[in-house]
């Protein structure tokens, strides 16, 4: 397992430390858990777009129509 050292403003640190108090878990294990969140819409976010390359346009387009659909 890897270390990490990361520079934060005050501010910022105090308001992580208390979102992961509010969570009951460690502030590594909140960093450890937002890591996993942007990775994650990192990868969604690459194969969407190759997935995009080679598709086609329209039916991509329908595809997010519904997608928007869905969520209103």
């Amino acid at each position: 397992m890897a270390t990490l050292t990361i520079r934060l403003p005050d501010d910022k640190h105090f308001r992580l430390k208390a979102l992961a108090e509010s969570r009951g878990i460690s502030i590594n294990k909140l960093m450890e858990e937002l890591s996993t969140f942007a990775i994650a819409e990192f990868d969604a976010q690459t194969r969407f777009q190759a997935l995009a390359m080679r598709g086609d346009v329209a039916q991509g387009l329908e595809v997010l129509d519904r997608l928007d659909a869905l969520n209103q």
